[in-house]
Parts: C-alpha cells; sequence; structure tokens
C-alpha cells in the first residue's frame, strides 16, 4: 500500500508506518534508530512500510535518541602562509584533497554519514574547536600536514574521536594512517639509477610537513655517499618550475630529477622542457602521489602511487569504529607505495 500525504500537506507519520507494518510505534523507533534486539523479519516489515509510505525520519528527533549527527569532519589543517588565499585555492586546484575527500565519503555514504569540508590554518582553530565541542559532527578526519599544528592535540583533549591522516609529530594517543614516504622515494631513486642517471637532484616538499622532510630523507639515504642537490617546493604547479629553474641554473649537469609530488612534477617538466632540456633522454623525471597530474604531463609521468583513496577509506573505517566503540586504542595503518612506470623516466 501506499499512504498519501494527509490533508494540508502533512507528511506521513511514524504512526501511519506502523499501522501499514502491523506493529507498534516504540517497534518502529527501534527499527530507525538501529536497535540491535529487533527480529530481522519484523526489521524488513517496517523497512517495506517506510518505503511504501515515503516516511523520513526527523532527523533532530533521531538524534536526541541516539546522540548521533551522523556527520563527520574532514578537517584540512594547513600552515599559515603569507599568502592565505594559495592555501584555499590549493583546496580545489590539488587532486589529493580531491581523492581524500572521494575515498572518505565512499566509505561513508553505505553507513549514511555525511561528509562536512572545513579548511583552517592557526588564526581558525578556536572557531573549529568551538564547531567540534558544539557536536554538530561525530568524529573528526583531520588532515594536519606540518609539524608545529597544534589542532590535533586539541582535538584529542577535545575527547571526540579522531583520525590523522599521518603520523603525528609529538606523542599523542591518536589514530592514524599514513603511506611509507621513505620508501617511496627510495623507490624513486632506484628507478633512476636502474635508468642510468648519475647526476640526481630532487624538490622536496615544505621541510616543515613530515611528508616533506621524510621524502627528502628517504631519497637521500638511498643516494648515501653521493652529492644530491635539493631545492625546497611549496607542493604548487609554480613552486615546482620555479624550483627546476632553479636546480638547473646552479647544476645543469643534472640528468635525474625527483620531485616529491605530481603537481611541482609537472610544473618542473615545463621549466625542463622550456630550457630546452629532453625528458627522459636529458634529464629522466619521476614524481609522487600517482595523481591527475601525473596523466596531465607531457611526457605521461612516471611517479611513486600512494593510495590515497584506499587510505581515505581506512581512516574513515577507523573513525566509524571509534564512533561505535569509544575508548577503544588507537590503531595506526601504514600503506605501501608502488612505482608506476611512465615516459617521464
Amino acid at each position: 500500500m501506499t499512504t498519501r500525504p494527509a490533508r494540508g500537506g502533512q507528511h506521513p507519520t511514524m504512526d501511519q508506518v506502523a499501522e501499514a507494518a502491523g506493529v507498534s510505534r516504540a517497534t518502529v523507533s527501534r527499527v530507525i534508530n538501529g536497535a540491535p534486539s529487533v527480529d530481522a523479519k519484523i526489521r524488513e516489515m517496517v523497512q517495506r512500510a517506510i518505503a511504501e509510505t515515503g516516511y523520513v525520519p526527523n532527523v533532530a528527533a533521531r538524534s536526541l535518541v541516539t546522540r548521533r549527527s551522523n556527520s563527520v569532519a574532514l578537517v584540512i589543517s594547513e600552515p599559515d602562509r603569507p599568502d592565505n588565499n594559495s592555501f584555499l585555492n590549493r583546496i580545489f586546484t590539488d587532486p589529493y584533497f580531491g581523492r581524500i575527500t572521494a575515498g572518505a565519503t565512499g566509505a561513508l555514504r553505505p553507513h549514511d554519514v555525511h561528509l562536512v569540508v572545513i579548511p583552517t590554518d592557526s588564526t581558525d582553530h578556536h572557531q573549529v574547536i568551538r564547531y567540534l565541542r558544539q557536536g554538530h559532527v561525530d568524529g573528526v578526519l583531520l588532515i594536519s600536514s606540518h609539524e608545529q599544528d597544534t589542532l590535533p592535540r586539541q582535538v584529542h583533549e577535545l575527547g571526540i574521536p579522531a583520525v590523522v591522516s599521518a603520523r603525528p609529530t609529538s606523542p599523542i594517543a591518536v589514530s592514524y594512517v599514513d603511506v611509507d614516504q621513505r620508501l617511496g622515494a627510495r623507490l624513486a631513486a632506484e628507478r633512476l639509477l636502474d635508468r642510468g642517471c648519475r647526476r640526481l637532484a630532487t624538490i622536496s616538499g615544505p621541510l616543515d610537513i613530515p611528508s616533506g622532510l621524510d621524502r627528502l630523507e628517504g631519497f637521500q639515504a638511498h643516494l648515501a655517499g653521493r652529492e644530491v642537490p635539493a631545492v625546497e617546493g611549496d607542493f604548487t604547479r609554480a613552486g615546482g618550475e620555479t624550483a627546476a629553474r632553479r636546480l638547473l641554473a646552479e647544476h645543469p649537469e643534472i640528468d635525474g630529477l625527483f620531485v616529491a609530488n605530481d603537481l611541482m612534477a609537472e610544473g618542473a617538466l615545463r621549466a625542463v622542457q622550456d630550457l630546452g632540456r629532453r625528458v627522459p633522454d636529458d634529464i629522466a623525471v619521476v614524481g609522487f602521489d600517482d595523481s591527475s597530474a601525473a596523466l596531465d604531463c607531457r611526457p605521461l609521468l612516471t611517479t611513486v602511487r600512494q593510495p590515497v583513496e584506499e587510505m581515505a577509506a581506512e581512516m574513515a573505517e577507523v573513525l566509524l569504529a571509534h564512533i561505535a566503540a569509544p575508548g577503544r586504542l588507537p590503531r595506526s595503518v601504514t600503506f605501501q607505495p608502488t612505482l608506476v612506470v611512465r615516459e617521464s623516466a
């Protein structure tokens, strides 16, 4: 049967669902709120009646019972930069953030949990903490990239379930998901050496970001005993181009270049080719991420793949487990990078 809205445009009620299913109003409430004690056949009857009547549960009323908002926050915390607009622009242009959002959303959707994206720097931390304290979300996926960031500890002290996107730089009892950054950089070095490159250099990420430092140190460690020119970049396309021009001006003998993310590698390739050098014949280039930027490069970019979508999905699953069972011990998950060979090296 199908129950039409009552006169006056009123929507179907829980009582109408109960009548359609042949159960009590209390049973309907228990099904809606996910009570495990309801018999499977009765649950199916109620769910069928909800579909037939077109009943939509009152989320606000339901949250009073479950004490859940069915939302989690994806907080993207970035270091303070002179040009704060560059951070906001990067959120919408850097493929990394889109991949994080897609991976987390895909894992949360089957649980009917929504994602709220909150970009912030230190000047806005108090607003983020106030928002979290007010109970708007059930947990936090925290993208924290710089070592001086105080937000991971603030969120931890707040007591809200949280998972961080990388190994915390200070000891905090919090779950995190990361990739073996140093191994990824070693894979890049091995690829360049296997190609016969002997005068290697690197464009690192920002060195106040653990992943930037880990990738630099991992690359240098595998080349111990060699002089490895390095220029610090900023994980942007323009920054990669600027750094590559500087490297080649100071070290024109370079024949192998590791760039710490694909966006910078795209800019570096442009600089290398503008300066009349052939890729990979004169200079082989390896990036890091295996993002869509790697496929925008010409030639196509050889890069170290970190499985960002899978990592974000794992973060979401770990967070859901913490929400379902508050007080469970922190968990750490480290993914393994792989090398994706294309035309640039």
